[in-house]
């Protein structure tokens, strides 16, 4: 695997723990979410003009998907009211991988193999280190990260299957865009009567910055995608916990144990040897 490559899933990475770290610092993170998604409809509407629509059958899956990502920020953002990024992001991507697994192990009879077994030991310990001790997560925080990584596997598991009958991967990936973004300022605006955006406010901006950094992260995975092996890449994008670790302490002040550091360099662990696939 070449070191552009690395350094594409690395960024990557970086840049995935910063846009949640844009989020955890929000004044209002369910506004900022909201605002988050303005990025991803401008970069949308482009691609809904030009591309064809997707094929008749996928459309129940692009108005799930987008369901189930209005729900996944909801989640998120509840999830960073009750705790810090440094333990909420890694019990959020950890437990995707480690919830796909044992769905496909107790829901399908999938046999798991011997990295993935090391990965559910891990990412469980991991996680059960995060949670326990002195500085712990609290109750809600785990509760709403690991129901927040339950509805991303759903969404990955929906898009899987939409993305095939679409016929077209950018054509759904858009209107999947398009229609969360719409879904998600109406959710605000039954939940808080109204949304103002003010142009010239420094937390919109800072908004629809964390927006780009998500889309940036997004595209440079695809591109890694693109020169390098899958398998690889994907470990090498779950260092985004180690990542927010660390975000975490420089930029907002999150306490900064050994044992914490520790759990998430296992959740970390733990989610490469699930998610590799040579």
């Amino acid at each position: 695997m070449s070191p552009l490559v690395v350094g594409l899933a690395l960024f990557a990475a970086l840049l995935h723990a910063s846009w949640n770290a844009f989020l955890r610092t929000g004044t209002d993170r369910l506004w900022t979410v909201t605002v988050m998604s303005f990025s991803s409809t401008a970069l949308a509407i482009p691609f809904v003009i030009f591309h064809a629509l997707p094929a008749a059958p996928a459309w129940p899956y692009v108005l799930f998907s987008a369901c189930l990502q209005v729900s996944y920020s909801m989640f998120l953002v509840a999830a960073y009211r009750h705790g810090d990024l440094g333990q909420v992001y890694p019990i959020v991507r950890g437990s995707v991988p480690l919830l796909v697994t044992l769905g496909g192990f107790l829901l399908a009879g999938q046999r798991l193999t011997i990295p993935e077994t090391v990965g559910v030991a891990l990412v469980g310990g991991g996680i059960m280190g995060l949670s326990i001790g002195r500085g712990r997560a609290t109750a809600k925080s785990i509760l709403y990260a690991l129901a927040t990584g339950a509805i991303i596997a759903a969404y990955a598991t929906v898009d899987a299957i939409g993305v095939r009958a679409a016929g077209n991967a950018g054509a759904y990936t858009a209107w999947v865009l398009l229609i969360y973004g719409l879904l998600l300022p109406a959710t605000f605006v039954i939940c808080r009567g109204r949304l103002a955006v003010d142009p010239q406010a420094p937390e919109t901006w800072k908004a629809l910055g964390g927006g780009v950094f998500a889309l940036l992260a997004y595209g440079l995975v695809v591109a890694a995608f693109a020169l390098g092996p899958a398998g690889p890449i994907t470990a090498i994008r779950e260092t985004s916990v180690v990542f927010a670790v660390f975000i975490g302490r420089l930029f907002l002040g999150e306490t900064l144990t050994p044992r914490r550091v520790g759990a998430c360099a296992i959740v970390a662990l733990g989610a490469i040897c699930l998610g590799y696939q040579p």
